[in-house]
Parts: structure tokens; C-alpha cells; sequence
């Protein structure tokens, strides 16, 4: 498949997608899309970046289009579920572009917002629903969505459900769902329990894979830095100082984390603004626009909170702290690189990081590149001897195992 023209898309959709610049489908379009306007259940193994949410969101406008319904109230024909606000925001602002030529009816329903304008827009009947499952569980616990005329349903980024906890609420929804629809299963990696959710959810789906980890990682120029804990902030001041970076996704561990690092910049400065779960929507709202048009450099996030940033124009993804899963470590560089162009990942990494480090590198097959030409450069050795644990000493190891866990959860 040469080009979107190819593909059977009613012309409005492909009027849109020629304004917007797009000629050629990606590999997961090229392969889905076909599959969809057929009406075949999906599984779609894809990363961040790959195209995927147009890869489904193309043939559910245009089914949307050629098969008029008439909606009743409290109703809707499609129904996406993401992990997080982000991405539920994205996915739909996406919907609204390649549909700008049609008269389509859509929502985003989450939580961090008054529940009222949501229900009362799903109210009327809906084409499409983008949600949340916290919040979507809530309004059809309350009667204000039902799901008799749904014909499509797409749990997107389903791995990383299940790394939020959602798959019980994920379960309670799918009972409510009608036996007969079309169902698109997207995700990053294939857990036995994805597995075992996509055998029950989906009918005779064909299963496209595209762009491995490792194809990801290998595009983006990556480095990693050894610095103290005491000196991260330093090193990031450091780095954000130079004119070359044209826009930063930073990654810290934890909220609170994240807040201190904003401060921490304003001392030096340098503008940022933070997004995580304790933020206002609008303020995350807010500072995602103004990330993406530019106005904002850089941009703080946790793992969760980034979900949904889809901005083509970061030049570097800074993990101030390393991800303690090393897969996510793919996910957060993924951030960078997009739509053709190169882009920089720096890790720091203090002494109780090097565990982690290894394990990323085991995940992703190849050794990260040392930068020890910073002037914050700390000597492996002291961090090897820093870690090593007392011999004998059982207590100081279990200690050290707890404190990480509770620095897991906080985060």
C-alpha cells in the first residue's frame, strides 16, 4: 500500500488527512486499516508513536459515515478506553481532525472534571465516547450511558492498564457491552494476562505487530549520566541551559518530585510546569498546550501523566529518575524521535540506580552510552561501593527493599 488514497476512505476523510499533510499510512495503518473496513476484530501489538490511533480512528469515522444511525438518547456506537485524561484528550482531538469534515458527536469522560457537561452531552447520544474507566464506571453505575446500540469498542494501551490496576473496572465494563460488536485490542507488550483478556474479548482476530522495542530504542541517540543524587537538579540546570534543546520532557519518579524540580528551575530561571495525577485538569490541560505550541520549553511528567503527550516537535527526554520497570524506560524515550525527526534521551543515574540501569540495558540488548563530560560526573566506583550491601548485615538490605517500595507507591 503506496499511499491513503489507495485505501476504500470516503473522501472527506481523505480531504482531511491531505490537509493535515499525511500521504502515506504507517506500517500498523497499512496493515489495520484494511482489516477494520472489513469489520474484523483486531489485536494490534504497536508502541507509542507508530500511528495506531489513526490506524483505528480511520475506519470508525468512516463506518460512522456510510452507516447512519439515529442514536437515543443516554447512547453511543463507539466506545475508546484509555488509561489516562491525556490520552483520552489526545485520542479525541485526533477524532475531531480527521473528521473535520463531517458532523460527528463526541465526548471525552474522565475524572479531575465536573461529571455534569459529560453527561449532559451523552445525554443527547453520542457517535463516540473516549474514557477513563474510573469515571465511565461511575456514569453507568448512575444510568447515564448505555451501551445497546454500541458497535465498536477499542481498549487502547491495555499493558499499561493493567499496570494502573484498572482491569478489574476494565472487566465490570466489558460485561455491560452487547456480545455482538467489533473489538480493537491495542498494546505496547503482550503480558500472559493481556493474553488471556484478548482470548475472550476478541472473535477471530488478526493480530498485527509492528515497530519492535528495539527499533524504537535504536533511533533515538541515548546517553546516561553519573551524578549523585545531591547534584541532579544541578546537572539538569546544566543541560536545559543550552540553547540546543529545543523542548524537554523531563521524567521524575514521583509527584511530589515532580513539583520540587519546577521550583527548583525557577530559582535558575528556567520556565517549566509540572503534570501529574494531584494537578487540576485545566492546569494539565494547560500546560500540555502550551508545551505543544512551543510557548512552554520544558515540560515535568511522571509515567502515568505522560501517557497522551503525543507532541512531534521534543528534542530530549530527560529521565531525571530511572523507571524502576524497564520497559517503561522504551515507553518514556519513545516520546522523542517522532514523525521522522532525530532526537536525545539522557538518563541520570545515582548510586541506587544502577540496578535499574542494568536492567534496562538487558531489556533493550545494548549498553547506554557513559557522558562523563558534564561537570557533575561522579566516579562508578563510589557508587559500587555505595550499594554494596554489608555482609551479613540482613536488617540494612531489608530496610533498603522496604524504603524502595515506599518510594515506589508514593510514586
Amino acid at each position: 500500500m503506496q499511499d491513503f488514497e489507495s485505501l476504500d476512505l470516503i473522501p472527506e476523510i481523505k480531504k482531511a488527512l491531505k490537509e493535515k499533510g499525511y500521504t502515506k499510512p504507517t506500517p500498523i495503518q497499512a496493515q489495520a486499516i484494511p482489516l477494520l473496513l472489513e469489520g474484523r476484530d483486531l489485536l494490534g501489538i504497536a508502541q507509542t508513536g507508530t500511528g495506531k490511533t489513526a490506524a483505528f480512528s480511520l475506519p470508525i469515522i468512516n463506518k460512522i459515515a456510510r452507516e447512519k444511525v439515529k442514536l437515543r438518547p443516554r447512547r453511543t456506537r463507539v466506545l475508546i478506553l484509555t488509561p489516562t485524561r491525556e490520552l483520552a484528550s489526545q485520542i479525541e482531538l485526533n477524532i475531531k481532525s480527521y473528521g473535520a469534515q463531517l458532523r460527528l458527536s463526541t465526548k471525552v469522560v474522565f475524572g479531575g472534571v465536573g461529571e455534569r457537561p459529560q453527561i449532559q452531552a451523552i445525554a443527547k447520544g453520542l457517535d463516540i465516547v473516549v474514557a477513563t474507566p474510573g469515571r465511565l464506571l461511575d456514569l453507568m453505575n448512575q444510568g447515564h450511558i448505555v451501551f445497546d446500540q454500541l458497535d465498536t469498542f477499542v481498549l487502547d494501551e491495555a499493558d499499561r492498564m493493567l499496570d494502573m490496576g484498572f482491569i478489574n473496572d476494565i472487566k465490570k465494563i466489558i460485561a455491560k457491552l452487547p456480545a455482538k460488536k467489533q473489538t480493537l485490542l491495542f498494546s505496547a507488550t503482550m503480558p500472559k494476562d493481556i493474553e488471556r483478556l484478548a482470548s475472550t474479548l476478541l472473535d477471530r482476530p488478526k493480530r498485527v505487530e509492528v515497530t519492535p522495542e528495539s527499533s524504537t530504542v535504536d533511533k533515538i541517540e541515548q546517553s546516561v549520566s553519573f551524578v549523585t543524587k545531591e547534584n541532579k537538579l544541578k546537572l539538569l540546570e546544566f543541560i536545559l541551559k543550552d540553547d540546543s534543546i529545543n523542548s524537554a520532557l523531563v521524567f521524575s519518579r514521583t509527584k511530589h518530585g515532580a513539583d520540587k524540580i519546577v521550583k527548583k528551575l525557577a530559582q535558575a530561571s528556567i520556565t517549566a510546569a509540572a503534570i501529574h495525577g494531584n494537578k487540576s485538569q485545566n492546569n494539565r490541560e494547560r500546560a500540555l498546550k502550551n508545551f505543544r505550541s512551543g510557548e512552554l520549553k520544558v515540560l515535568i511528567a511522571t509515567d502515568i501523566a505522560a501517557r497522551g503527550i503525543d507532541v512531534e516537535h521534543v528534542s530530549h527526554v530527560i529521565n531525571f529518575n530511572l523507571p524502576e520497570d524497564a520497559k517503561s524506560y522504551v515507553h518514556r524515550i519513545g516520546r522523542t524521535a517522532r514523525a521522522g525527526r532525530g532526537g536525545k534521551a539522557i538518563s541520570f543515574c545515582d548510586g541506587i540506580e544502577l540496578s535499574l540501569l542494568k536492567s534496562i540495558e538487558k531489556h533493550i540488548k545494548q549498553k547506554i552510552t557513559v557522558d562523563d563530560t558534564h561537570p557533575y560526573h561522579a566516579d562508578l566506583s563510589t557508587f559500587v561501593s555505595a550499594t554494596k550491601p554489608v555482609k551479613n548485615d540482613k536488617s540494612k538490605v531489608s530496610m533498603s527493599k522496604k524504603a524502595r517500595r515506599r518510594r515506589s507507591f508514593r510514586g
